[in-house]
């Protein structure tokens, strides 16, 4: 199992001579990739960017590019430049995000997802293998018909021969066309308690696949959750850590609706703390929200607890087929991120 890291959103908590220690630290115990993520704050290309100008080794993940925020052409001409950047190192997340995200930052229709997830990677590979960008689908048509559109490809080559496409997918139907197109998984609170049930969905993808023979869902397929981590002898200290952020997902993280943070806790069987936890969060009670969140699901989901505790799921998480653990620590403060940084390498 190798270890990623993630630094979440730039510029919230850290500045980024602190945040480039950190992934430094990384990179130094042996680390084999850094993750940034967007929203609607920084942007995840130009960290990946500077990140890689100032690393050697370490592998640059986008977690993730937002499907709304760029054509699939854009995308795949960023993640070729990056990998030209960084001399092979990129790997290239993409995901949805959100209806409140695509519709109210971006203006883009939300529907339709698994179709156009399907097509958006479809054009990525086509556009990153250099062919000529033609393409049909039912939601992208390239070049547009009946006008002056030219049928381009990329200028440049990516330096990987085949770059790696990941997808955050977390209802079952996106993760089962995950296993069908992708080369790796980004689940978010993932928990290996629940990886027959993840499994079964990727293997139902990857049947879909190939030449009628169909593929399989191993080594060679990527389960690289995001996980949250607080390594402290006070396991209920640890807890309190993940608290905020975990209820921002549950509770804040879309409508009373739609969320689909909500609906993977509920999956879980945590049905009435999830309801209360949104309930409360979208009251505007954000820490009776967090101080909802049962302990049960905060181990299920994060690694909390003393050095031995968090060793002992490490096992766990292994057993359940993850092959890069993404650690995202709860702290802010730099000192204590590199010194759990330092502490979980020399457990994995």
């Amino acid at each position: 199992m190798r270890l990623g890291l993630h630094v979440g959103y730039w510029g919230l908590g850290l500045t980024a001579e602190q945040q480039l220690e950190i992934v430094k630290e990384a990179e130094s115990a042996g680390f084999d990739s850094v993750w940034a993520a967007e929203a609607y704050g920084s942007d995840t290309a130009t960290v990946l960017a500077w990140l890689a100008s100032q690393t050697e080794r370490i592998k640059i993940g986008s977690s993730i590019f937002q499907m709304p925020a760029r054509t699939p052409a854009m995308t795949a001409m960023t993640a070729a430049t990056l990998d030209q950047l960084s001399n092979g190192r990129m790997l290239l997340g993409i995901g949805s995000s959100g209806p409140q995200v695509a519709e109210g930052w971006h203006g883009q229709p939300f529907g339709r997802q698994l179709q156009r997830t399907r097509e958006y990677v479809e054009i990525l590979r086509k556009a990153l293998a250099r062919e000529r960008l033609e393409y049909e689908g039912e939601l992208y048509q390239l070049p547009l018909p009946d006008g002056p559109g030219k049928a381009l490809k990329l200028m440049i080559a990516p330096v990987q021969e085949r770059m790696p496409i990941y997808i955050a997918a977390i209802g079952p139907k996106n993760t089962t066309l995950t296993g069908e197109i992708a080369d790796g998984w980004l689940p978010t609170f993932f928990s290996p308690e629940h990886v027959a049930e993840f499994r079964t969905l990727l293997e139902e993808g990857a049947a879909r696949a190939g030449n009628g023979n169909g593929k399989k869902i191993d080594e060679s397929f990527d389960i690289a959750p995001n996980v949250n981590l607080c390594i402290d002898d006070d396991i209920d200290k640890a807890r309190d850590e993940v608290r905020p952020l975990l209820a921002l997902y549950v509770g804040g993280m879309g409508s009373r609706k739609k969320n689909f943070y909500n609906s993977l806790v509920q999956r879980y069987g945590f049905e009435d703390a999830a309801k209360e936890v949104q309930d409360l969060y979208l009251d505007g009670k954000k820490d009776e929200a967090a101080a909802a969140l049962p302990a049960e699901l905060i181990d299920r989901t994060s690694l909390v607890g003393p050095k031995e505790r968090v060793k002992e799921r490490l096992e766990v998480y292994r057993e359940a087929g993850v092959g890069t653990l993404v650690a995202t620590p709860t702290v802010f403060d730099p000192e204590s991120r590199k010194r759990m940084i330092r502490e979980i390498a020399e457990m994995v």
